[in-house]
């Protein structure tokens, strides 16, 4: 009798997690659509969205006004640059013991 007890339990708990991840996936796939720029207003601190929200600095421009362009810039960096700076990260790094010579 407590096996189906939990079953019945579990069941249902599985239910309400998997409607939940379909209505999270539904709101996110919503908001991917929109567009942000026009969206903003001036405000005492920056720009306010329509909805009273504050927008976050990085999606502003030099002017102060919402971009509307990707924000993901990479930069292709060679093995040994990167190498170099992780040398140096674990140079500076206060857990290195200096008196130690490198084998």
């Amino acid at each position: 009798m407590l096996h189906l007890l939990y079953i019945i339990a579990f069941t249902a708990i599985a239910f309400l997690a998997i409607s939940n991840l379909i209505r999270s996936l539904i709101t996110v796939s919503a908001q991917a659509g929109r567009s942000y720029s026009g969206l903003a207003r001036p405000g005492m601190n920056g720009y306010v969205s329509r909805s009273g929200l504050s927008l976050h600095p990085e999606l502003l421009d030099e002017k102060g006004l919402p971009t509307d362009e990707p924000l993901l810039v990479m930069r292709s960096v060679s093995v040994e640059d990167a190498r170099e700076q992780l040398d140096a990260l674990y140079d500076a790094s206060p857990s290195v013991n200096r008196d130690e010579e490198e084998v």
